[in-house]
């Protein structure tokens, strides 16, 4: 069970740095990644995995503070809401784009829509790394 679990903690880790990483390369530009989207969502499916794992586990080490696991969801959902509600505006801001293109490749530098959901979704995955890591 400790692999497992194992596992599924640096999946969870890879999540979160899927999320921050690009953020981090380019804090400013405005623009969500594919890798935020997916991070924050692997973030929220290994989260929920981990908690079962530990359920499951008869190791007394592997008792969980319920308060903590609540909190760490309620701001995972909120970081996958906020890079999926991202994701869909600039997708529908780049296909607006490049309709009015009539087509052409046309540069997507000025797809901008949702500059403050990036960089929701980057604080919220700093967040909840924080509680993580520092509430015991």
């Amino acid at each position: 069970m400790r692999v497992l679990i194992g596992v599924f903690v640096v999946l969870h880790l890879l999540g979160a740095a899927a999320i921050i990483g690009p953020w981090l390369a380019a804090p400013r530009a405005g623009r969500i990644r594919m890798a935020m989207v997916w991070g924050a969502r692997a973030q929220v499916v290994t989260g929920i995995v981990l908690v079962g794992l530990h359920e499951l586990s008869s190791d007394p080490s592997d008792a969980l503070n319920r308060t903590k696991i609540g909190v760490k969801l309620v701001v995972a959902l909120a970081c996958a809401a906020c890079a999926e509600i991202a994701n869909g505006r600039q997708r529908r801001a780049l296909a607006t784009a490049r309709g009015d293109a009539g087509g052409s490749s046309g540069t997507t530098t000025a797809v901008l829509p949702a500059t403050g959901l990036v960089q929701a979704t980057a604080l919220l995955a700093i967040l909840n790394v924080c509680v993580a890591v520092l509430w015991t």
